[in-house]
C-alpha cells in the first residue's frame, strides 16, 4: 500500500477511534511527513483526498479540521466500498511524486514563458517530443501536423464545431459511445446521427448507408478498448471503415484514449493505414497519467491544420505552459515508458481476474464480454431484467457501485440490458468480492422476477 494511503486510513482510524475530534486540528503536514516518512506532497495529496471526500476541510495559514457530523466518512472515503463505475484512473497507481518533481523543473525551465501566453498550437519542445514518441503507437506523423490541447474533451469539442473540407454538417457516431461527445453535440449547430456498435463490431452495410446519404462530415469512433462496451475493431474492419470514408468522403475522428494499454504487438491506430489523409488521431494523456492534468494531443491532415488552430486559438488561447512543460520532462526522463509499462501489467491482470470471475456464472441468461486489457467489461443481460434495479440493489445493499450506460446512448438507441463493469479504480480485491456478489444480486433478481412471472401468468 502506497504512503498516501496509509496517511488517508491513518486518519480515518483516528477519527473512528476518536483520537481526532471535531474543531481540533489535525496532524500538520510536517508532523505525517516525518511521521510517515514522505515528501510533503504526499501528505498534501492525501489531505486533499480527505478534503474532497468533505472529511475534512482546509483554513488558510492555519491547518485542516475535521468536518462535523462526518457521515461520508463511513461512505466514500472508507474501504468497504467497489467502485466499478468510474472511468477515472486508479489514484493508487498514478504517479503524483515523479510528476511532481517535473513540475517543478518545468517552472524552472520555463518560468519567463509563464507570464506570456505561448503558441495556442502548443509547447515546440513538446511537439517534438511527442512526435518521437508516436512512432511506439505506430503513428509517424510530421510536427506540424500535432497540435496540443486541453484535454480531449476541447479537442472533441473543436473537431465538432469546426467546418469541415467536403463541406458536410452532420456527425456519425456510434452507439453506445463516450458521453463527453454527445454533450458536446448538444452544443453544436451540426446534426448527430448514430449507428449501432454491438458486441460483435458494426455493420459495415449500415455504414456505407449512412456514409452515402447522411451527409455525414465525420464519423467519431473509439476503436480500441470502447467506452463503454470495452470492444476492439479487428485490423481488416478499420481498413474496411477507411475504405468507406474515403469512398464517401468522410473524415473519422479516431478517439485512442486508452493506446496506451494495449498489449498485442500487431494492433495498430486505423490511422496507420490511412493513406488518404482522412483520420483525425487523437490522444489522452489523462486517463494514464493525472486527470487533473488536462493535456491531449490531436494528429491532423494537413488540409485541417489551419482552420484547427483559428479555432484553438480563441477556444483558450493557449494551453498551460506548466503542464506541457512538466509532460515533456517526463517523456524525455524515461519516466513515461515506465509508468505506462506498469499499468498496462496492472490493467491487464485485473482484466484477465474478471474474466475469471465471470467464467464462474452458469447462468444462461447472460453472457459476459471481457477484453483481454482495458477500464471496460460488460454483462449482457439476454433476458428482460431490469438494470437500474441491479444497480441500486447493488449500491444499497453492498457498497457496490456501477453506473448506467444510458448516458452513452442517443434516446433511440438505448439497450437497457448491458450492466458496464469500470476496473480503473478497482483494485485485484474489489473484483475478487465484488463480482460474486454481482451475478449473486443478478440471480436473485431473475428468480424473483421468474416467481413473480409464475404466480400471475406473465
Amino acid at each position: 500500500m502506497s504512503k498516501y494511503n496509509d496517511i488517508v486510513n491513518y486518519i480515518i482510524s483516528e477519527v473512528e477511534n476518536k483520537n481526532l475530534k471535531y474543531k481540533q486540528k489535525l496532524p500538520t503536514v510536517r508532523m505525517l511527513s516525518e511521521k510517515f516518512d514522505c515528501s510533503k506532497a504526499t501528505v498534501v495529496r492525501a489531505y486533499a483526498e480527505l478534503e474532497k471526500e468533505h472529511v475534512v476541510y482546509s483554513i488558510p495559514q492555519s491547518g485542516y479540521y475535521l468536518v462535523e457530523n462526518n457521515d461520508e466518512l463511513n461512505r466514500s472515503v472508507h474501504t468497504d466500498i467497489i467502485n466499478f463505475s468510474s472511468a477515472a484512473p486508479d489514484k493508487g497507481i498514478l504517479p503524483y511524486e515523479e510528476f511532481q518533481h517535473c513540475l517543478n523543473k518545468a517552472i524552472d525551465i520555463y518560468k519567463q514563458t509563464l507570464f506570456d501566453y505561448s503558441d495556442s498550437k502548443g509547447l515546440p519542445n513538446l511537439i517534438s517530443v511527442l512526435r518521437g514518441e508516436f512512432q511506439e503507437y505506430q503513428i509517424f506523423c510530421r510536427e506540424e501536423n500535432v497540435f496540443i490541447t486541453s484535454g480531449s474533451q476541447q479537442a472533441i469539442n473543436i473537431l465538432f464545431n469546426m467546418p469541415f473540407p467536403n463541406g458536410k454538417n452532420n456527425v456519425l457516431v456510434e452507439q453506445p459511445t463516450y458521453n463527453g461527445a454527445l454533450k458536446s453535440l448538444e452544443f453544436s449547430s451540426d446534426r448527430i446521427i448514430g449507428i449501432q456498435r454491438s458486441f460483435k463490431g458494426i455493420n459495415l452495410d449500415e455504414l456505407e448507408r449512412r456514409f452515402a446519404n447522411c451527409n455525414i462530415k465525420c464519423f467519431y469512433t473509439i476503436p480500441r478498448f470502447h467506452n463503454p462496451l470495452g470492444t476492439s475493431y479487428s485490423g481488416e474492419e478499420k481498413k474496411q471503415i477507411l475504405k468507406l470514408a474515403e469512398k464517401y468522403d468522410v473524415y473519422i475522428i479516431e478517439d485512442d484514449y486508452l493506446a496506451d494499454l494495449e498489449i498485442k504487438s500487431n494492433s495498430y491506430p486505423m490511422y496507420y493505414d490511412d493513406i488518404s489523409s482522412r483520420v483525425i488521431y487523437l490522444k489522452s494523456f489523462s486517463k494514464i497519467l493525472l486527470p487533473g492534468l488536462r493535456i491531449a494531443a490531436v494528429v491532423l491532415p494537413k488540409i485541417l491544420t489551419n482552420v484547427f488552430k483559428e479555432y484553438k486559438k480563441w477556444a483558450d488561447l493557449s494551453t498551460s505552459v506548466l503542464s506541457q512543460g512538466a509532460l515533456e520532462i517526463y517523456i524525455k526522463s524515461g519516466m513515461f515508458k515506465a509508468h505506462v509499462k506498469k499499468i498496462r501489467k496492472t490493467y491487464s491482470e485485473r482484466m484477465n481476474l474478471v474474466k475469471k470471475e465471470l467464467a464462474q456464472a452458469n447462468m444462461p441468461y447472460l453472457k459476459c464480454h471481457v477484453p483481454d486489457t482495458g477500464f471496460f467489461a460488460c454483462i449482457e443481460l439476454i433476458e428482460n431484467v431490469n438494470v437500474s434495479n441491479i444497480i441500486k440493489e447493488l449500491r444499497y445493499s453492498s457498497n457496490i457501485y456501477l453506473e448506467d450506460v444510458e448516458k452513452n446512448y442517443l434516446k433511440d438507441y438505448f439497450n437497457d440490458n448491458i450492466l458496464k463493469i469500470s476496473i480503473a479504480r478497482a483494485n485485484s480485491e474489489n473484483i475478487k468480492s465484488g463480482i460474486p456478489i454481482i451475478l449473486d444480486k443478478i440471480s436473485k433478481i431473475k428468480e424473483e422476477k421468474s416467481f413473480y412471472n409464475d404466480v400471475f401468468n406473465i
